[in-house]
């Protein structure tokens, strides 16, 4: 399939660098507001430039990714469909329920998907998870806790005022990580109750090209939440951007039989460690989604399959098949956390409105069938 992308800020990429892993889909053009971003991207990967409404206008491309900012995830997807296009969108999907029940009632009525990332939660050590949770040796899942915490972008992000302005901020742009994978191993999420603060009415960047300025914060930058699953687990989620160190592991989910530790839902694969109670054992990751390939801005070598969500929506374009990285679920997951932003800010317990069948797991096999060479 042809696929265009809008949006040609820090994550676009990491989406072009990487497409060449996966079967089924070439990107082949570009487009931003910013014509001069479009162009310098369009030449570093040899690719066509265009603006944003010539690119809807070409017919042989059938799929954009839109990667412009959460403010504007909306409008564009929302054009993408008017003009026949499938769309497969950064997270968040959108930034209220009315939205995305707009897109997905849209995207229905004309015969078109829907996709939208995070896709880490198909990575091989998410799926390890997934497997040991089905088998049942954790037993039942009775609770948990997540921890996404940090200092901020400012310190590294060359353009980071978008992360402190509505539409930003820890709950909107990295928890969906978190809920998505915890959606993907329990199921939806029935309730939540949350608070949160915002210590810092500025904050200082001290990153490259813009070290010395200041960002005003529109949003909370810490916030706590307990999350009620349908199946009656109880996971609590602390999200700060004003944390320096701490210590606390990114998910630990306690079963009646078992603990698991799942690693960091921001990336694909890592070690798992379960506990009985008696003896701590490692789990390796699934090797096709698990296995490093790629070296981070740290110089880590890890496993980064980002666009593995997208080979699989096309891949269920193509076969007639549900695919995991579905509007249905983004639509859940986006209602979970603004409910936690209105809780937090309402000082109430808000009950969700939304249901979503989890995804279905990916096998190794099938993942091999999504990667080149694999």
């Amino acid at each position: 399939m042809n696929v265009g992308v809008i949006g040609c800020g820090n994550i676009s990429a990491a989406y072009l660098q990487l497409a060449g892993l996966f079967n089924g889909y070439h990107i082949s053009a570009v487009a931003d507001i910013n014509p001069d971003a479009a162009r310098a991207r369009a030449d570093e990967f040899g690719i066509a430039a265009f603006t944003v409404d010539d690119l809807l206008q070409q017919t042989d491309i059938e799929l954009i990714v839109n990667l412009t900012v959460p403010v504007a995830h909306f409008d564009v997807s929302h054009r993408c469909l008017k003009a026949g296009k499938h769309v497969y969108s950064e997270k968040p999907y959108v930034l209220s329920l009315d939205e995305g029940l707009t897109l997905n009632r849209f995207a229905d009525d004309n015969n078109l998907r829907i996709g939208s990332a995070p896709d880490t939660f198909l990575g091989g050590a998410h799926q390890v998870a997934r497997e040991y949770l089905e088998s049942g040796a954790a037993g039942e899942i009775i609770g948990g806790c997540c921890a996404v915490q940090s200092s901020g972008m400012e310190s590294w992000h060359p353009d980071p005022d978008f992360f402190f302005q509505v539409g930003g901020g820890p709950v909107l742009d990295i928890a969906p990580y978190y809920v998505s994978n915890l959606v993907q191993l329990l199921g939806p999420v029935k309730s939540v109750v949350a608070m949160g603060s915002r210590p810092r009415e500025f904050r200082l960047i001290t990153s490259e090209p813009r070290a010395g300025e200041k960002i005003k914060v529109e949003v909370d930058t810490s916030v706590r939440a307990i999350l009620q699953f349908d199946n009656g687990a109880q996971v609590s989620v602390v999200a700060s951007w004003d944390v320096i160190a701490h210590e606390q592991n990114h998910i630990e989910l306690y079963g009646t039989k078992g603990t698991i530790y799942v690693p960091d839902p921001n990336r694909f694969g890592d070690t798992l460690r379960v506990n009985d109670g008696v003896i701590e054992n490692e789990l390796q990751p699934l090797p096709t989604l698990g296995q490093a390939n790629f070296e981070d801005a740290n110089g880590n070598f890890i496993a980064n399959y980002r666009g593995i969500g997208l080979a699989d929506m096309v891949a269920g374009i193509s076969e007639n098949r549900p695919h995991r990285c579905s509007g249905q679920l983004a639509l859940h997951v986006m209602e979970v956390l603004t409910a936690i932003l209105s809780a937090a800010d309402e000082q109430r317990v808000v009950e969700l409105t939304t249901h979503c069948e989890r995804p279905a797991m990916l096998t190794d096999n099938e993942a091999k069938a999504l990667v080149r060479a694999a």
